[in-house]
């Protein structure tokens, strides 16, 4: 079986996090009223993209009627909207929306991977459920033999990632790293590019944190780099 099939297949069957799978089933039974109608994915969310990427996003946590609802990351909520919009117009991705699972997107040179594979209780996974889900997330990185840059969405994923790093002595110390938009971390020698972002959570991008232009240069700068 294909590695990223098997690993995929571990993920959806997950059951670590006791919190997690009770929230994610009442999320898919209850449903929100505009999806009344839909079934609901209701499980761990999987990896999504080019098993051959050069470029690797990370997320916090499928949302609870987006990934939760589709059964695709950032699928089907406003933060995918404007995630995948970037993406389409930076190369990376076939098209500029993703509603569904089935609706022929797919993704140029690039994988999305999360911190956590569940849709957490207001969006806030705990340090314990992270940590349960990090195996998921330390296979993708051995699986992707191309890997050259990593954009981490967020503080979580910020953290998530260098903690993976920090494990087995890749870099010495978290604190030699200072998260911040649109920015560059290198983490040592034959290591991808790190670029950190805020991310397009509806928070960040209806206040005006986070702007389209903002979110583009971050994938402008990751597509020059594998240039």
């Amino acid at each position: 079986m294909d590695p990223f099939e098997l690993l995929n297949q571990d993920i959806i069957g997950c059951t670590r996090c006791p919190r997690l799978v009770e929230y994610r089933a009442e999320v898919a039974r209850i449903k929100r009223r505009a999806y009344r109608d839909c079934e609901y994915w209701g499980r761990p969310v999987p990896g999504f993209g080019d098993p051959q990427a050069r470029l690797l996003l990370i997320g916090l946590a499928p949302a609870a009627h987006g990934g939760n609802r589709t059964g695709r990351t950032f699928t089907g909520d406003s933060s995918g909207d404007f995630l995948y919009r970037a993406l389409f117009e930076t190369g990376f991705a076939s098209q500029p929306a993703s509603v569904s699972k089935d609706d022929g997107l797919t993704l140029r040179d690039a994988y999305i991977g999360a911190a956590a594979r569940c849709a957490p209780p207001d969006n806030k996974p705990t340090p314990q459920e992270i940590r349960n889900c990090t195996p998921y997330l330390e296979r993708e990185l051995d699986l992707l033999k191309k890997l050259q840059v990593v954009v981490a969405l967020g503080r979580v994923a910020f953290d998530v990632y260098l903690a993976i790093l920090r494990k087995p002595g890749k870099i010495a110390r978290r604190s030699d790293f200072v998260f911040g938009h649109d920015k560059e971390h290198r983490t040592g020698p034959g290591q991808p590019l790190l670029i950190s972002s805020f991310h397009p959570s509806q928070q960040n991008t209806s206040t005006g944190k986070l702007t389209e232009s903002m979110f583009r240069a971050v994938f402008l700068r990751a597509k020059r780099y594998l240039s």
